[in-house]
C-alpha cells in the first residue's frame, strides 16, 4: 500500500482515477479522492468529447469513472446533497449524464428518501431521444419508475412517460402500466387508511378535550372559592400570580404539547376558561361597598 502523495503529480486523467480509487477504496482518504476526480475532470475539460485518448479506456469512460468515484466519496462524507450539483458541473445538462452515472444519482437520493430530487433530471433524460437508443435506457426507465415517479406519486407522469416511449412494445408497455396501476392502487389504499384513522381519531379528541376542560373548570371554581375567603387580607396582585401559576401548573401536569396539532383547541379552550374564571374572581373584589 503506497503513502499518500503530497501534491499532483503529473500524467494523464486516467492515472488520476486510479488514484483516486486508491484513496477511496484502500486509504478511506474521502477528501483527497475527490480532489482527485476533480483534477481529472478538469484535465479533460468542457465541450463536446474529442474522442479516444491513448489507452484503452476513452474520453467519456474515463471521465464517468471519475463521477462514480466522486460520487462515492462525497456520499461517504455525507455531502449526498452536493451530489447532483457537482455531477452536473461536469456535464452540464441531464440529458448528457452517461447512463451509470444517472443510476448512481437516482439509488442514491432514493436511499436517503429525497428522490424528487432527481423528479426532472430523470424526466429530461429519459425524454432524449439519443439516449432512447442506449441499450440501457429500459433498465433506467424502470429504475426512474419504480424509485422516483411511483414514490412521488406521480402516476400520470408516469403513464405519459412509458406511452410516449417509443422503443417499447406494446408487451413491454402493457407490463410498464399495469405496474403503474399497481401502485395506484396500493397508494389508494394508504389513503383511505389515513382518513379512517383520522376521522376516528377526532371524537377521541373531542372526549379528551372535555374531560381536561371539565377538570380545569372544577380547580379554578375551587380556586375562586378561596381567593373569595381571602379578599380581605391579600391585594389584587397576588390574586393574579396565584391563579397564573396554578393555570401554569396545569398546562404541566396535563403535558400539553405545543407543537402538536391537537394540542391547539386544548389551549383555546382552557383560555377561555381562564379569562371566565378570572373575571369571576373579580367580580366581587371590584363591586363597589354597600353604604347604609
Amino acid at each position: 500500500m503506497r503513502a499518500e502523495l503530497p501534491g499532483w503529480v503529473p500524467g494523464t486523467a486516467a492515472a488520476l482515477l486510479e488514484e483516486a480509487a486508491d484513496l477511496l477504496v484502500l486509504h478511506r482518504d474521502f477528501a483527497a479522492a475527490l480532489e482527485r476526480c476533480e483534477a481529472g475532470c478538469d484535465s479533460l475539460g468542457p465541450g463536446p468529447e474529442p474522442g479516444p485518448e491513448p489507452g484503452p479506456e476513452s474520453f467519456a469512460e474515463v471521465k464517468c469513472s471519475l463521477c462514480v468515484v466522486g460520487i462515492q466519496a462525497l456520499a461517504e462524507m455525507n455531502k449526498w446533497r452536493e451530489v447532483l450539483s457537482w455531477v452536473l458541473q461536469y456535464y452540464h445538462e441531464p440529458e448528457h449524464l452517461p447512463p451509470k452515472v444517472l443510476e448512481l444519482c437516482i439509488l442514491l437520493y432514493s436511499q436517503v428518501r429525497e428522490p424528487q430530487v432527481m423528479l426532472e433530471v430523470g424526466s429530461s433524460w429519459l425524454r432524449a431521444q439519443a439516449n432512447q437508443r442506449l441499450p440501457e435506457f429500459g433498465s433506467l426507465l424502470e429504475l426512474y419508475l419504480a424509485q422516483v415517479l411511483l414514490p412521488l406519486g406521480c402516476f400520470e407522469g408516469a403513464e405519459e412517460l412509458v406511452r410516449g416511449c417509443a422503443v417499447f412494445s406494446s408487451e413491454q408497455q402493457l407490463e410498464f402500466l399495469s405496474t403503474i396501476l399497481e401502485s395506484r392502487s396500493r397508494w389508494a389504499q394508504r389513503e383511505e387508511t389515513c382518513s379512517a384513522a383520522e376521522e376516528q381519531q377526532g371524537p377521541a379528541t373531542e372526549t379528551v378535550l372535555g374531560v381536561l376542560s371539565q377538570k380545569l373548570l372544577t380547580m379554578l371554581t375551587l380556586l375562586r372559592r378561596a381567593l373569595r375567603s381571602m379578599s380581605n387580607h391579600f391585594c389584587l396582585l397576588p390574586y393574579k400570580k396565584m391563579l397564573l401559576a396554578t393555570f401554569l401548573l396545569y398546562l404541566v401536569v396535563v403535558r400539553l404539547d405545543p407543537a402538536s396539532p391537537t394540542a391547539l383547541p386544548f389551549i383555546y379552550k382552557l383560555v377561555q376558561l381562564f379569562r371566565q374564571a378570572w373575571a369571576a374572581v373579580l367580580s366581587p373584589i371590584h363591586r363597589p361597598p354597600v353604604r347604609d
